[in-house]
């Protein structure tokens, strides 16, 4: 499988960090005086940071992979040094992906003996660090808007009392649009995956309750979104990679919806792997015309 990722020239590189606040994903700090990509996990290659670079040091490489693989990204880091891996580490737990985490450490504890860095200076770094996303849009890291979150959604209803006529909301993770989502988040893995037009969520009153419980939600516009082909590689790390386990997709009456379904198709195609996949279509007026499992 083909995945795009950020490749930075450290020759090129002068350390400006004009480049950090652009990368929605949080994956670009400034360490040792370079960018550095501090998480392969979630660089989505969108490359929005390609146009921030006065020195063109970024570029996105194409290459086959197999899946994010985190003993593989720390066997890469070790030679960069201790602060590069030091702040990987903590983006990690920050981003509540304990089990990538776990793996890192799990390899770095093994081979301390064989490596050129201090291994328990490192993971007690990472382990007094406060366990939280980046809270700025600044050098640090990416804009919290975009940094994935999973949410307790039971607990949440346990703490808030509401009213019985109100609807409570469904959403259980962060973030839903498309362009935004990192395939590889934990969240993803072996979950019911609802793919909606943008549209629908408006039309259709009791959206959250009917077609949101229990799923994680990803949005899109087939007709007015550009870069319909990372959308596509996204489904297809999706079904691949993370293995979600349904899809149902939910979109609008109107032509241009029915590429949400057909975007659906072509990447479980190319997936290589079977999936049931429900279409469900809402009118204008709001009101469900069909619901198949296609």
């Amino acid at each position: 499988m083909l995945r795009e990722i950020v490749k930075i020239n450290e020759d090129l590189c002068n350390g400006c960090g004009i480049c950090i606040p652009n990368c929605h994903e949080g994956a670009l700090q400034v360490i040792d005086g370079k960018a550095r990509l501090i998480s392969e996990l979630m660089c989505d290659g969108l490359g929005v940071c390609l146009g921030h670079c006065p020195e063109g040091a970024i570029e996105i490489e194409k290459r086959e992979a197999e899946g994010y693989d985190e003993v593989s990204v720390i066997r890469q880091m070790i030679p960069k040094g201790e602060n590069l891996l030091i702040a990987h580490l903590k983006h990690l737990k920050g981003h509540g992906e304990t089990g990538f985490l776990k793996e890192a450490a799990g390899y770095l504890k093994e081979h301390a003996d064989e490596l050129e860095v201090d291994v328990p200076a490192i993971l007690s770094a990472v382990h007094h660090s406060q366990a939280q996303a980046p809270s700025s849009c600044g050098s640090g890291g990416g804009c919290p808007g975009s940094a994935p979150v999973s949410f307790d959604r039971q607990s949440f209803r346990m703490a808030a009392a509401k009213p019985a006529f109100e609807e409570q909301s469904e959403l259980s993770q962060w973030p839903v649009q498309m362009h935004l989502i990192n395939p590889d988040a934990a969240y993803f893995k072996g979950a019911d995956l609802l793919v909606a037009a943008d549209c629908a969520a408006f039309a259709h009153g009791s959206f959250h309750r009917t077609f949101m419980k229990g799923k994680k939600l990803v949005i899109a516009c087939p007709k007015l979104d550009h870069g319909k082909d990372i959308y596509l590689e996204k489904l297809i790390r999706l079904i691949a990679s993370a293995k979600v386990n349904t899809i149902t997709v939910v979109m609008m009456e109107v032509p241009c919806c029915g590429g949400l379904s057909q975007l659906v198709e072509i990447a479980a195609g190319r997936a290589g792997r079977k999936i049931p996949v429900k279409e469900v279509v809402v009118g204008i007026k709001g009101d469900v015309l069909s619901a198949e499992w296609i």
